[in-house]
């Protein structure tokens, strides 16, 4: 069995990532620095799940700390999966610094620590928003992505850039990983399913931004985190879509929380985001005859275990701040 170092352990698709390798019987030194992008009770309650499994050791270490990173350089791992990341194509307006700092210099900090150790794979997760406003639908891998939007696309493309830099010059195994939507339990509460889902169960208004006719391929967690660890097999450098194989639109996704959740949305409509994609869908044929990998959970079903999920944990789940 192998130990791989996982950034972002806290993070939704970090934790669950971890869950399976640790199922797997494979060891994991997780990495989060616990900040308060988002309500960080999330964070504590995904890390408490984690805590006291076999082979599981948590470090709070914050990827963009060079001499932070550095100290791990006396451990060895079979590989490096970077999650860690700040997510979020609106906040990044507001701060694109910080997104800068985390993203970009942060996977160049794990780079330096692959180079040094002689870790021979690395895994970065990285975001369909890098493929802009012109993506043809379903997207394929080789669409334009050096057109971004926002300053947290500009950012995952700049590590995208740097992992290429490390595997031509030292020969890093490398697999990048474009996210399309991810969601399900314990998700990040700035994200649209968490906030309707929320707002719907809570008798509290949606802000819909636009006309919700803008459509999202959406995936679930358990896909995206076996995709994830499917990634891990030597590729030399490749850049791979996940995501969902059901586009929906926005106004069809609120009717369908509704039906599980049993209550009526109540909509306040805003002008739309001018940062925001019209359409997101990935094409995953590279995924399956690369990795082996597709989407297996549907859209109802998966949206009904993130409303399961969402009752059993609603004394604490319904205050989570959105914001």
């Amino acid at each position: 069995m192998a130990r791989y170092l996982v950034t972002g352990v806290a993070g939704f698709i970090g934790a669950r990532v971890t869950e399976l390798l640790l199922g797997a019987g494979d060891t994991v030194v997780g990495v989060d620095n616990m900040n308060t992008a988002y309500d960080v009770r999330l964070k504590e309650y995904r890390l408490k799940n984690l805590e006291g499994k076999k082979g599981f050791e948590f470090r709070r270490l914050d990827i963009s700390n060079r001499k932070a990173v550095e100290e791990l350089s006396e451990e060895m791992f079979a590989g490096v999966i970077n999650l860690a990341a700040r997510a979020g194509v609106r906040d990044s307006v507001e701060d694109p610094w910080i997104y800068l700092e985390s993203n970009t210099a942060g996977t160049l900090n794990l780079l330096e620590l692959c180079r040094r150790q002689g870790i021979e794979k690395f895994v970065l997760a990285s975001t369909s928003s890098i493929y802009g406003a012109n993506a043809p639908l379903p997207t394929p891998e080789t669409a334009d992505s050096s057109h971004p939007l926002q300053p947290y696309a500009a950012s995952k493309k700049g590590a995208e850039a740097m992992c290429h830099v490390y595997h031509f010059l030292y020969g890093i195994d490398v697999t990048i990983v474009r996210y399309f939507t991810v969601y399900g339990p314990a998700g990040r509460p700035n994200m649209s399913m968490f906030r309707f889902m929320q707002c719907i169960s809570e008798g509290k208004p949606i802000q819909l931004l636009g006309d919700g006719n803008q459509t999202r391929g959406f995936t679930y967690i358990d896909d995206i985190a076996r995709g994830t660890i499917l990634a891990l097999k030597p590729v030399g450098f490749e850049i791979v879509n996940l995501g969902g194989h059901e586009s929906i639109s926005i106004n069809d996704l609120i009717a369908m929380l509704e039906k599980f959740i049993g209550r009526k949305a109540t909509v306040e409509q805003l002008p739309a985001e001018k940062a925001d994609m019209s359409a997101s869908w990935a094409d995953v044929s590279k995924a399956g005859k690369l990795l082996g990998w597709e989407p297996q959970v549907g859209l109802e079903s998966g949206i009904a275990k993130m409303v399961e999920w969402y009752k059993a944990e609603r004394s604490w789940a319904s205050r989570i701040k959105l914001d």
